[in-house]
């Protein structure tokens, strides 16, 4: 590391073929600008965006519900010549849950195409909201299919937990990068994720680095704001409110302020600096706003420090005045407490579908039964879950997805977390919670596997602890290493 700043964003690999800059420019505040109706002129918006592209900082996020910012990218991508080396263009696909056949993967991923106006898209992120809607696999299956036709460069996804991209890698989804929050603030991603990261190699792409401009020496000794207008600060207060609040944000604020003042830099160059400087993040994602407030020289002092392990000390005194963000990375978009603008999921989703439909037992009104699919289910005479009047019973359950596949073969601890979610699914569609879950059993074929699922099993139920039963089962049917069964009681 050199101490002078440095002329254009630092590199790093996601691929063989994927390189990025360790500043990525996000155009969520795209969405902010249009919120009222009005829409960006693209060309214009697009000047904007060039600047930043002739400055070294090409490589540009995005999403499908960031209002224009796809068209914005679209008219700066337009400018190149074909096969002139251009900005890169990464998006996210955040459909609604649902069925994901082949034909609805491939339409969002052509819309992606359409609207960036390119024949491949850099790198697609994948984001789900419900991972009790196992189609979610399926399409991170399509998407690696439409990669190998090249329409997509590379597969990211977006708002993972640790527990669920080691599923998806266990299936053999080709995934190179989660994009997550990571922050001063946001400290979960260095934790599992980051571990799960060391093992396989996928990378972090990290967003709220600077919780939304609230990580910046214009906050530093000021009072708590009593209002606040735009989506991302009123989305990061939540963050803070949750970790502590004002008071222990600005012991946050004060260290790193001590540590700028040390280097010669601004607070946000250190909040962008430490999360640089985990090995799992390949790149931060710093807003771009088109034209105001651009920031871009100072953003470059990034490249010309590095923290020092007093530094690291004083930041991790401050740390102990906060309360960590509940769950993993992502819980704030699928559980309470909802971390986003709004406080729910109402400016994402107008409501998340079940994929079980209840179903009466014929002549007995006190039962109802919800089936999985499972070609087993009819042939063998029993239903994934039944309810009796205030009592739920799941039957065994394993990694099956759709009718006959296994998931994560020769993986225990992911086909553990696949089969929780299936039960999650089936519980909540006979008007339960996981939280009302009184015992579970758990089948091993190898009694070696019970560390996996142990850690599976605690994820799920840490703080309802129902009775537990874990069984060395000797021999499961196929490439199924684990069954699970359980048993809720509705107050």
């Amino acid at each position: 590391m050199t101490d002078r700043p440095a002329s254009e964003p630092e590199t790093s690999r996601l691929s063989e073929t994927l390189v990025v800059r360790r500043l990525v420019c996000g155009l969520w505040q795209v969405a902010d600008l249009e919120k009222d109706g009005g829409t960006l002129d693209l060309d214009s918006a697009a000047d904007a965006l060039q600047a930043y592209a002739d400055a070294g900082f090409d490589t540009f996020d995005m999403a499908d519900h960031y209002g224009s910012a796809e068209l914005i990218a679209g008219r700066l991508l337009a400018r190149y010549p074909t096969g002139a080396k251009r900005p890169l263009a990464f998006t996210k696909w955040c459909p609604e849950p649902g069925p994901m056949t082949a034909d609805a993967v491939r339409r969002g991923v052509a819309e992606r195409l359409e609207r960036l106006g390119v024949d491949k898209v850099d790198l697609l992120q994948f984001h789900w909201w419900t991972f009790e809607h196992p189609a979610w696999l399926d399409a991170l299956h399509e998407m690696a299919e439409l990669r190998r036709e090249g329409l997509i460069g590379e597969i990211g996804v977006t708002n993972f937990d640790a527990a669920h991209l080691a599923v998806a890698l266990a299936d053999g989804v080709p995934i190179v990068s989660n994009q997550v929050s990571f922050s001063l603030v946001d400290r979960r991603a260095a934790g599992d994720l980051a571990a799960l990261c060391g093992r396989t190699g996928v990378k972090l792409l990290a967003y709220g680095t600077l919780c939304g401009g609230f990580l910046s020496d214009k906050w530093l000794g000021q009072k708590e704001p009593a209002e606040i207008a735009d989506w991302s600060r009123q989305k990061y207060k939540r963050f803070i409110e949750t970790t502590g609040g004002w008071v222990a944000f600005q012991g946050i604020l004060a260290a790193a302020g001590d540590i700028a003042r040390k280097h010669n830099v601004s607070i946000s160059n250190v909040a962008t600096r430490w999360v640089l400087e985990h090995e799992a993040v390949a790149a931060a994602i710093i807003g771009a706003r088109l034209g105001e407030n651009e920031h871009r020289t100072d953003n470059l002092q990034v490249f010309g420090f590095s923290l020092d392990a007093e530094d690291r000390d004083r930041l991790n005194a401050a740390f102990t005045a906060t309360r960590p963000v509940p769950g993993d990375c992502g819980d704030e978009y699928r559980r309470p407490p909802y971390l986003t603008a709004s406080g729910d999921l109402s400016h994402h989703l107008q409501a998340i579908p079940s994929i079980h439909k209840p179903e009466p037992m014929p002549g007995r009104p006190d039962r109802t039964r919800v089936s999985s699919g499972s070609v087993w289910e009819e042939l063998a005479g029993y239903s994934r879950a039944i309810r009796v009047k205030d009592t739920i019973r799941v039957s065994g359950t394993t990694a099956t997805h759709g009718a006959d596949r296994c998931v994560a073969p020769g993986d225990p601890g992911a086909q553990a977390t696949y089969i929780l979610d299936k039960i999650a699914a089936a519980i909540r569609a006979l008007g339960g919670t996981m939280e009302d879950v009184v015992r579970t059993r758990i089948y091993l074929r190898d009694v070696t596997h019970w560390e996996p699922v142990s850690r599976a099993h605690g994820r799920a139920f840490a703080a309802m602890r129902p009775a537990n039963t874990l069984i060395e089962a000797g021999n499961l049917v196929g490439d199924y290493l684990v069954e699970i069964e359980a048993e809720a009681v509705i107050d």
